[in-house]
């Protein structure tokens, strides 16, 4: 633990990530409330090892419906009306491919393009029915995997956000691998970085300043393969299969839920800067930051913060919309 101008930094590896956490007062008993909430919520939604409710969801694809908590339940509502969304890169049931591709994990390869094909019939959101009432969930075909990964970490941040107000912290900050949350600010804001993509270390392309927002970084550097001259990142098109291909190396959403970012993120990857750009128009609520492959760095807008420049070899572009 580290004390630096009033604040208090805890940390711990949950997730598969260092989690961060700052707070204004020397508080370890809330350190380690968060900590265990946030290992709870991590039991209930992972796919990465069992037993987890997701994973029973799975493990009956086909067989018969599963009954889950509500707060789980909830979350895979929201993730499909997501996936729904004409033309949406975000897809709850992309699980058969992500566990195909495995990028990130151990035996990455590229499937055959017919294996790709088989696996992208077992994909289709519609097919994961939800029974309000039971409060249960069933995968209609074997073999059919939902994966929450894309939108656990910022469900989890939002809720640790929520515990903190309520036990009376009026400044904090959660960073859950690539999702920081904030509640209230230090005088200034909170200040995050926008790493480099494929940089070495800690290089960054710029920082924001923040308060009562949560900013949601993904992007094509986190996890890659290379095969043959080509990378092949872990942000998947439901539409193909294969990894998304386009101008963009990361998206960072700037909004007040870490839930929404999650979601925007993959979003806004599939529709890249144009479509993204006037897409943000309706929710003013929303912002986000385009970090291109030709270094150029794309505000839709900075109405919720303040970006500084750090990189001179990128450009900036303040507005598009």
């Amino acid at each position: 633990m580290s004390s630096d101008h009033r604040i208090y930094s805890y940390s711990a590896v949950l997730m598969g990530s260092p989690i961060l956490l700052k707070l204004y007062s020397h508080n370890e008993a809330l350190a380690a409330q968060v900590f265990r909430l946030i290992k709870q919520y991590e039991d209930l939604l992972t796919v990465n090892r069992t037993p987890s409710q997701v994973m029973e969801i799975n493990h009956a694809a086909g067989r018969h419906p599963v009954t889950v908590s509500r707060p789980v339940f909830e979350l895979i509502r929201c993730a499909k009306a997501a996936s729904l969304v004409p033309g949406s890169a975000f897809n709850l049931a992309i699980g058969p491919l992500v566990k195909r591709w495995k990028i990130g994990f151990k035996g990455d390869s590229v499937p055959p393009a017919q294996e790709i094909a088989a696996l992208l019939a077992l994909t289709s959101p519609a097919e994961v029915c939800l029974d309000e009432e039971a409060g249960s969930v069933f995968l209609t075909r074997p073999g059919m995997e939902i994966d929450l990964g894309a939108i656990a970490k910022g469900y989890i941040a939002d809720r640790v956000r929520d515990y903190l107000r309520k036990a009376g912290e009026t400044a904090a900050l959660i960073n859950l691998g690539g999702n920081v949350q904030t509640l209230g600010s230090p005088e200034g804001g909170w200040t995050v970085g926008l790493k480099k993509p494929f940089s070495e270390g800690e290089a960054l392309v710029g920082a924001l300043v923040v308060s009562d927002k949560s900013v949601v970084t993904s992007g094509t550097y986190e996890r890659y393969f290379e095969r043959d001259g080509k990378r092949y990142h872990h942000i998947l098109d439901p539409r193909t299969g294969y990894p998304l291909d386009n101008e963009l190396d990361s998206v960072t959403v700037i909004s007040t839920d870490s839930l929404d970012g999650d979601i925007w993120t993959t979003l806004l990857y599939g529709m890249g800067v144009a479509k993204g750009c006037a897409a943000l128009r309706a929710r003013p609520d929303i912002e986000a930051i385009f970090v291109t492959r030709s270094q150029e760095v794309i505000l839709s807008s900075a109405r919720h913060f303040r970006f500084t420049l750090l990189d001179n070899t990128f450009r900036l572009t303040d507005n598009t919309v």
